[in-house]
């Protein structure tokens, strides 16, 4: 007689590539908003927060998009939303205000204008609740693409919200759940070892090109407002380019993004690394950084002309930030903020599919008895 076994229910493996590409795109997040006080005098500064711009922001949203689910909200999803994003949204913004009260004495409590990197989330949850609609269309990414451009000639689509932001960076979003609709990371760990390493030449060629040209044409940057076109955050008008092309050179920004983007996945290890652990940290460090960065960006003190050195140290500085903000201990610490579960805030009682509330039917009563 064989052992009858009982079937384990199957449990989702991680792949070492995207947890690698999930941590160094968080740090270079990280090191874009820690040498940004120094990009208004130094040209070296400058040089390296417009080649991080020129694919991390794309890069951190691709793989959002990646994983993002794109069937039906179901009530599973929406509770996902309201703890993964919602909660963990109104509670730092919650802090920010009380900071900001006390650094600069004003007191604002705004939840339509999020704080400093808080806009993300509000992107995020957005983009999770559009995509099942969006991929009902034949051609989302296209769509999506001209949803942008459009965005950025229309007065009426502002910072409320993020919503510049939001349809500013859509595109991206899209972009990731393309990749995952096209199977493409399992035909890419599929490689041969050699033929991956043909890939990646060539994607180092291309982000060497793109890091030579940028102190080249550095006053050209500067000229064409090259930053706040990267940061999507005003519309065309705002920044000073009223002209019909306008469009183009987001459309420009966008294409070159999404390239240099799978030329960064083709740089992540395939295999598992020693950061590849902190792959599933990324919301810690994104959420807590700008605490430690904050003080740098209000006290001035990187303001004006600085030694060759700070730049160096500031990237090390911010790799390092990452590093710890990654840690067991930090997450431990800080999980009741940023994953925040409130089981309280949920009604407990099931529902049916349309939202009525299943009430307990008392039974008939027994009929009489006859002796």
């Amino acid at each position: 007689m064989h052992a009858t076994r009982t079937a384990l229910p199957a449990t989702k493996r991680r792949v070492p590539m995207w947890d690698n590409a999930r941590w160094v795109a968080i740090a270079l997040v990280v090191v874009g908003h820690g040498i940004l006080p120094l990009i208004s005098v130094s040209d070296a500064a400058y040089s390296v927060y417009l080649f991080i711009y020129s694919f991390h922001v794309a890069v951190f949203v691709t793989v959002s998009g990646y994983f993002a689910k794109s069937g039906p909200l179901t009530g599973r999803t929406m509770r996902g939303l309201l703890t993964d994003i919602v909660f963990p949204y109104v509670i730092f913004e919650t802090i920010w205000t009380v900071v900001k009260w006390l650094v600069t004495g004003h007191f604002s409590y705004d939840l339509a204008t999020p704080s400093w990197t808080l806009w993300f989330l509000i992107a995020l949850a957005v983009w999770r609740v559009a995509l099942p609609f969006l991929v009902l269309l034949r051609y989302p990414l296209l769509i999506s693409i001209a949803l942008s451009i459009a965005a950025g000639y229309s007065e009426a689509v502002d910072s409320t919200l993020s919503l510049t932001r939001i349809f500013g960076m859509l595109p991206f979003f899209v972009f990731g759940w393309s990749i995952r609709q096209q199977q493409l990371t399992g035909r890419w760990l599929a490689l041969p070892t050699r033929v991956a390493w043909r890939w990646r030449a060539g994607a180092i060629a291309l982000f060497a090109a793109v890091l030579a040209v940028m102190p080249l044409g550095i006053d050209l940057w500067r000229d064409l407002k090259l930053r706040r076109f990267l940061l999507y955050d005003e519309g065309f008008d705002d920044l000073g380019f009223d002209e019909p092309w306008s469009g183009l050179v987001r459309l420009v920004l966008l294409l070159v993004a999404m390239v240099l983007a799978l030329g960064f996945l083709t740089l992540m290890p395939r295999v598992t690394t020693p950061f590849t652990r902190f792959g599933s940290a990324t919301m810690y460090v994104y959420l807590l950084h700008p605490f430690f960065l904050y003080p740098f960006r209000e006290s001035g003190i990187l303001e004006g002309p600085q030694p060759r050195w700070v730049l160096p140290a500031m990237v090390l500085g911010c790799l390092l930030l990452a590093v710890v903000l990654s840690t067991t201990t930090v997450r431990r610490l800080f999980r009741p903020l940023v994953e925040p579960k409130w089981p309280w805030a949920f009604r407990p009682t099931p529902e049916t599919p349309t939202g009525t509330i299943v009430l307990p039917v008392d039974p008939p009563p027994a009929p009489p008895r006859r002796d």
